[in-house]
């Protein structure tokens, strides 16, 4: 059988994987992708809700979110309850006008493998990618599903423990953090929509509340690190979270428990983004907490930058062969430059939410209100006009914008702004 060959092999079609089709595909490049799930598995998984404004701001402008700007709805303030206080955060107001936008991640995945195919696209479903090796010359050979593929680039977009991922000499392995907590995760049907995004700093442990649809809300409780879900039946669940989120007559009530699950708590960013022409994207490159919502954004610009490193190596204006040699030189090692860079932003940003949201592991109860006042503070002054509550604001609703890179098509240059505005 005669190997298939392609410019750019993509492996994972999460919003990382599928934004970098749609930007290299309409700018002329040869793409394939292959997904280890069956369509109707990529797009029933229920994951992240929240986009930053920047990231809608670009896929508006790649006639991306027509269904999202239509369904979704715009979010421009949050409330941390603590010590028996409610603190109002406009950072809407406070970012300058920037806010988010709450449209649950596999609706979006669904938006844009709609638009792809649309285009004239196609993606390989149940199709899993079970190695990556190298010719002689260098370039990726992929083990397929459905035979052998050989590409130019190859570009994992599926996780830290994909086969992209795995070529590399170290695995791609890097720093990492294990957090003294998990989260217990609930989709849950409520009897209203959730109005804003709840946070509880709360003696007991941390709690959440998020929304994601009319009828269906995200909510988050504080469990201790390895802790089982088998010790939480529904009952314990909503008395938890009614608890700690001081749940009132004009809450939300939480009733059937649609998926439970407990969420092990770990920061981690990959040493390189590329090994020579294998590549990484999205959470591939990077694991991030859900403080902040920051891991679907971030994945985005990722496939945003690597787009215009990937076509500029193409083009051979940084010096490259547009194709042989080092496979891009220059462009591709900016692209890993600039997204280390930001996702180590994007981790400083989650990381200090998560110290704010969270009490000491281990912190006696007497010491606990002691904590709780410097954090009612801390949130005081993050809810106040002044420069701290402006830089937050910025960075938690993803202010800011970076210019679509030349190289693109006229109807591409757009804006999208990195993966976390500088603080």
């Amino acid at each position: 059988m005669t190997p298939r060959t392609t410019t750019v092999a993509i492996v994972g079609a999460g919003p990382a994987g599928l934004v970098l089709a749609h930007l290299l595909r309409r700018a002329g490049v040869d793409v394939a992708v292959h997904e280890r799930r069956s369509r109707a598995e990529l797009e029933g998984a229920a994951r992240a809700g929240v986009l930053e404004h920047r990231v809608v701001e670009h896929l508006r402008g790649l006639g991306l979110a027509d269904r999202l700007v239509a369904a979704g709805e715009r979010h421009g303030r949050c409330e941390i309850t603590c010590l028996g206080e409610k603190v109002t955060v406009d950072y809407g107001a406070l970012s300058g006008g920037a806010q988010h936008w709450v449209y649950p991640q596999q609706l979006l995945v669904r938006d844009l493998v709609d638009a792809y195919e649309a285009d004239g696209g196609t993606i390989a479903f149940s199709s899993p990618v079970a190695a990556v090796t190298a010719d002689g010359a260098g370039r990726p050979v992929l083990d397929t599903a459905r035979g052998e593929l050989r590409a130019a680039w190859a570009v994992g977009c599926e996780g830290p423990h994909g086969p992209v991922a795995a070529a590399f000499p170290d695995r791609a392995g890097g720093p990492a953090r294990r957090y003294p907590y998990d989260w217990l995760t609930v989709l849950a049907r409520i009897d209203r929509p959730v109005g804003t995004i709840r946070y509880a700093v709360h003696a007991d442990g941390f709690a959440g509340m998020m929304p994601r649809t009319a009828e269906v809300g995200r909510f988050y409780l504080e469990v201790p690190a390895g802790e089982r879900l088998d010790g939480w039946d529904a009952d314990r669940i909503r008395a938890g979270l009614a608890h700690r989120l001081e749940l009132g007559g004009a809450d939300p009530v939480p009733g059937e428990l649609l998926e439970t699950g407990v969420l092990r708590m770990r920061g981690r960013v990959a040493a390189r983004l590329r090994h020579g022409r294998l590549l990484l994207a999205g959470d591939a490159a990077h694991t991030v907490t859900p403080s902040g919502g920051k891991g679907l954004n971030s994945a985005v610009a990722d496939a945003v930058d690597l787009a215009g490193a990937l076509l500029e190596a193409l083009g051979g204006r940084d010096g490259g062969d547009g194709g042989g040699g080092d496979g891009g030189g220059g462009a591709l090692d900016g692209y890993q430059q600039r997204r280390l860079a930001a996702a180590w932003r994007t981790q400083e940003f989650s990381d200090g939410l998560l110290d704010l949201l969270h009490l000491p592991a281990g912190l006696p109860p007497e010491q606990r209100e002691f904590a709780l006042r410097l954090r009612l503070e801390r949130i005081h002054r993050i809810a106040r006009p002044g420069p701290e509550a402006a830089a937050f604001a910025r960075a938690y609703a993803g202010a800011g914008e970076l210019a679509a890179p030349e190289v693109w098509a006229p109807a591409q240059r757009s804006t999208v702004a990195s993966a976390a505005t500088p603080r």
